[in-house]
């Protein structure tokens, strides 16, 4: 009886130990020291594991995102997230020492999370929000898209087969969500496409919604209205995917 049980529940261990394909991830962290002369960064990111190709190209990518974030001091080149936490401390000493008035308050907040995943793609949401004196602060949102099996980050053209089909459907759909009359101007109820035209943004990433497109305050519409999103379902976008969503 007693081996009966142990055999039983080795079972349920190997099958609950079952690789289902999905890459492992372990919380990284990054908090500034508190002093008077300190701006307050705040930094949370997935981190890859194994340590694999794959996972190497994503720490990698979301570490250079990280850093590229907090680059504010020409004179030191950061190569890693603990050197950029100090380039953004030196741009604070240094607005500081030269412009007291507007040394207030700099701050920095940095997540990162896994927002899809499949046997062939993952995708990662990198936010971030910066502030570093004037009216308000800078927000920004990133993805950060990976073909699993050959362990490279993607850009968009990759991910597409037909770019121009994929922006002839978005923007019918961008259309609908906001009510422009597909015979007027895309700028017809005040959005600004640069050249009266509409366009895909450049922050396009894959979630559990569907195929998400990110245009940035001032991309298309003034800081006051936010990031405008357009999430279009798997199976309409499949057409212009280089990848078979979800298989």
């Amino acid at each position: 009886m007693k081996n009966s049980v142990l055999c039983f529940l080795v079972l349920i261990l190997i099958l609950g130990c079952k690789d289902d394909g999905q890459l492992a991830f372990e919380p990284l962290e990054f908090t500034s020291e508190k002093c008077a002369d300190c701006p307050e960064i705040t930094i949370s990111i997935p981190k890859a594991l194994p340590k694999d190709a794959l996972s190497e190209a994503i720490n990698t990518a979301v570490r250079e995102e990280v850093i590229s974030m907090l680059d504010y001091d020409d004179t030191l080149e950061a190569s890693t997230i603990t050197e950029a936490m100090q380039s953004f401390k030196n741009g604070y000493l240094d607005i500081k020492q030269h412009f007291q008035d507007e040394a207030i308050g700099w701050e920095a907040i940095i997540e990162g999370k896994v927002t899809y995943e499949d046997p062939h793609l993952i995708t990662l949401q990198i936010n971030t929000y910066t502030f570093t004196g004037g009216a308000h602060g800078f927000s920004s949102i990133r993805f950060l898209n990976f073909d699993k099996k050959k362990a490279v980050e993607l850009d968009n053209t990759q991910l597409f087969s037909n770019q121009e089909a994929l922006a002839l459907y978005a923007e019918r759909q961008f259309r609908k969500q906001e009510q422009i009359p597909e015979t007027d101007s895309i700028n017809a109820t005040g959005f600004m496409f640069y050249g009266d035209s509409f366009y895909l943004p450049d922050t396009i990433g894959l979630t559990t919604e569907g195929l998400e497109m990110i245009y940035a305050p001032y991309e298309i519409a003034s800081y006051a209205d936010g990031p405008i999103r357009l999430i279009l379902p798997f199976k309409e976008v499949q057409p212009y995917l280089n990848y078979e969503l979800g298989s």
